[in-house]
């Protein structure tokens, strides 16, 4: 597996360390990979402009110039599969992670087998990226991957799978969630949410980067919470 990882901090030492950490890492799991260091937002955003073709942004949030956030927005906007995890010694800005689909927060000073961990799950859901859903409708077979899928809903005996397009078909919405992964939560019997797609989760509503709003079942709100914070 070979990774490209963009490391953003205002703090050279910092970036220094978070270097050296995803080195060792990576050395320890036979894992190619190729690194480079940003001193601020704007110089990763004039590099990202010419090859955006990073997995994993290690991000400080707290910089002169842009945030971190602010800078994650503006990748959001084009991209949705590069993982993305801050580093701050903030724990104020956490809630702000559902803007952007954080993977996670991990807090200064740094612990080693934390950050480890989120660099394994990164991996996985990066490899996960290549998997994709096969639908047989009238006439055609399609493939979505997954990373597309926003939502299934169901109606009546039919659900409709909503990526770039919609495609509908008679089926139960637990054959489909067989097919799926743990990115994916089921709400209720009503619909699947792809978490990496939350933006925004009230007591009654579900909020995705593109502006689909979900009725939350009651008694979900917990479930659902507990699953975007571990991960699933």
């Amino acid at each position: 597996m070979a990774l490209r990882v963009g490391i953003v901090d205002d703090s050279r030492a910092d970036a220094e360390y978070v270097r050296t950490l995803a080195e060792k890492w990576a050395a320890e799991r036979e894992i190619s990979l190729s690194v480079e260091v940003f001193p601020s937002a704007e110089a990763f955003l004039f590099r990202y402009a010419e090859a955006s073709d990073f997995d994993l942004l290690l991000l400080d949030i707290e910089m002169g110039g842009m945030d971190g956030v602010s800078m994650a927005r503006r990748i959001r906007r084009e991209n949705e599969r590069v993982q993305i995890v801050f580093i701050t010694g903030y724990s104020e800005y956490i809630s702000e992670g559902y803007e952007v689909a954080a993977l996670h927060y991990l807090m200064k000073p740094l612990s080693e087998e934390k950050f480890a961990e989120v660099l394994t799950r990164a991996a996985a859901h990066i490899a996960q990226d290549e998997r994709c859903l096969d639908l047989v409708l009238p006439g055609e077979t399609v493939r979505i991957p997954l990373r597309e899928i926003r939502y299934i809903d169901v109606r009546q005996n039919y659900v409709t799978v909503h990526a770039k397009g919609e495609y509908t078909l008679k089926k139960t919405l637990s054959e489909l969630e067989e097919s799926l992964d743990d990115r994916f939560f089921r709400i209720g019997r009503g619909a699947i949410v792809n978490l990496r797609l939350v933006r925004r989760v009230t007591r009654t509503e579900v909020h995705l980067s593109d502006g689909s709003c979900l009725p939350l079942p009651r008694g979900a709100y917990e479930p659902l919470n507990r699953a975007i914070i571990s991960g699933n």
